[in-house]
């Protein structure tokens, strides 16, 4: 059952998502089905979406959700653990890593507040599993001032993110990006309407060997 068709299914606690963010979900998530997983949904809202995660991962799937307002505890259930804090707190990111161990996908529907985004994810994304996924949605927010977004403000993480680019290819800048974090142990970024994706891997060895003829058209074209 894909995820849209659940989401339109949806008779219990409140789902509240835009639509063509299912297919992007689909695209980054559908691999994790099924399999031992511990997925954080910042950002709790009604309760829906931890329980739609819960029939989507299946179950093996650690479920835990993030919200500052403690009324949000209500929703827990078998599967489902919810953590009352701050996002923006390492301290207390850390002690939901101290007990449910790496995340393996992080989605970050929490406040939108770029403040809150960067710092969530300058602590989780360096803690997540060496294949995992971290998701960031409503980066419209990112252009909104009361967000503290705006199309030229460079604290921004859309603006912020850009940079991740040439970070991502620094290896290949002859000497003029510096390599980080972001070089070593990012495969991809992806961008989407309102959506930051990051899969992170290892590229140990970045190489390009030729194979086939190319002995033969060196000597064809000298």
């Amino acid at each position: 059952m894909s995820l849209w068709y659940d989401f339109l299914k949806n008779d219990d606690k409140l789902i509240f998502k835009w639509m063509h963010y299912f297919p992007i979900y689909e695209k980054h998530f559908s691999e994790w089905k099924n399999k031992t997983l511990t997925f954080i949904e910042i950002g709790v809202l009604g309760g829906g979406s931890l329980q739609m995660w819960k029939r989507y991962f299946g179950p093996f799937a650690t479920i835990i959700g993030v919200d500052i307002n403690p009324e949000c505890k209500q929703y827990e259930e078998d599967g489902v653990h919810i953590r009352i804090g701050d996002q923006s707190d390492p301290l207390f990111l850390q002690k939901i890593i101290e007990e449910f161990g790496q995340p393996d996908i992080v989605l970050d529907d929490g406040s939108h507040q770029m403040k809150h985004v960067r710092a969530s994810f300058d602590f989780l994304y360096p803690n997540l599993t060496k294949n995992g996924v971290y998701m960031i949605e409503d980066m419209h927010t990112a252009y909104w001032e009361e967000f503290g977004g705006g199309k030229n403000n460079p604290e921004t993480f859309i603006n912020i993110s850009k940079n991740y680019i040439d970070d991502l290819n620094a290896d290949h800048s002859r000497g003029e990006i510096a390599s980080n974090f972001i070089t070593k142990h990012t495969f991809s970024i992806n961008y989407y309407d309102s959506i930051v994706a990051f899969q992170r891997g290892d590229i140990k060895i970045k190489k390009a060997p030729r194979t086939g003829l190319f002995n033969l058209i060196e000597r064809l074209n000298p």
